[in-house]
């Protein structure tokens, strides 16, 4: 059968439409997504505005109309942190199910952490033995360990690409002041909640996901898309700790030459590339895979298992 996933998240609106079948890979049939920033349509109380309301809704209407045209039997959607934490995230929700018909799931961090882990275990399999993953979005940072399909330690912290670019790097580029007390804001904040990590030991694999995971690993050295999802791509910690005052020092439209960094993305690159590093340094990791699969291939997968 045909599933439809539409992943409203702190940047992108995503539908990835899939062949998917007890038992088997999820075959991704068709992608549409837009950038719609929800993150950036915020009133000073942390609302999502008029303006980012109306587009989502628009967004998803457009979404069920290439579901329907995909063939789609089954269309599942959910959103992330831009609109979990908005004081109106009810009331948004309600609108888009008024104006398209579309019921979008809220989700935790927590349950990001745990379908984001599911799916880079599915990924590499019982062979990769305990697992260490991190996902880094546009509202918040996942990370969830252990040896089996669930997470024995699921964790999320507010301390995604766009949120940490929003509100603790201004300017274009920000300044050296700037860069250091951001560093020094996702050090704290990841530290306070390492004791569980530090307790389960040390991982047999470490994984990153996500969109800023794959673009430091390609500015690093790893391959570039063209060569497929099944090419093993790495991002080493040094590599990227000795890019990072480059990127520091660069605006955006001079970041979004770089291999792999996209217009849209390249102001966040440099906060992306602090949290992937205060992440690899306090626990202790060199190296990291980057996954293909993430929080909707999850979802993916978590819907077959329950037609099973």
């Amino acid at each position: 059968m045909r599933l439809g996933v539409i992943d409203v998240g702190s940047n992108t609106v995503h539908l990835l439409v899939v062949d998917a079948h007890t038992g088997a890979q999820p075959l991704p049939a068709s992608s549409h997504k837009r950038e719609l920033r929800l993150s950036e349509h915020v009133t000073d109380d942390g609302s999502i505005d008029d303006t980012g309301r109306d587009q989502l809704a628009e967004f998803v209407a457009e979404c069920l109309t290439v579901a329907e045209d995909q063939g789609v039997e089954e269309l599942m959607g959910f959103v992330t942190s831009a609109i979990r934490e908005a004081p109106n995230g009810d009331d948004v929700l309600a609108d888009v199910k008024d104006r398209t018909g579309v019921v979008l799931e809220v989700l935790s961090g927590e349950d990001e952490a745990r379908l984001t882990f599911l799916a880079a275990r599915r990924w590499f399999g019982w062979s990769a033995g305990t697992l260490l993953v991190a996902d880094i979005g546009g509202g918040s940072l996942e990370i969830g360990q252990g040896m089996d399909e669930e997470p024995d330690i699921a964790i999320s912290l507010p301390l995604g690409a766009g949120r940490v670019t929003r509100d603790h790097l201004p300017g274009d580029p920000p300044s050296e002041a700037a860069v250091r007390a951001a560093r020094k804001h996702v050090r704290a904040a990841i530290a306070r909640e390492l004791r569980p990590l530090a307790k389960a030991g040390s991982p047999d694999r470490v994984v990153g996901t996500s969109k800023t995971m794959r673009s430091l690993a390609r500015i690093t050295g790893a391959a570039p898309s063209a060569e497929g999802m099944y090419a093993v791509r790495h991002l080493e910690r040094d590599a990227l700790d000795a890019i990072l005052p480059r990127i520091a020092s660069m605006p955006a439209a001079e970041r979004s030459s770089l291999p792999g960094v996209s217009t849209s993305r390249a102001r966040q690159l440099l906060a992306g590339g602090l949290v992937v590093s205060a992440t690899m340094d306090l626990l202790g990791v060199d190296r990291l895979e980057i996954c293909p699969w993430a929080l909707r291939e999850g979802i993916i997968l978590r819907r077959l298992d329950g037609m099973h």
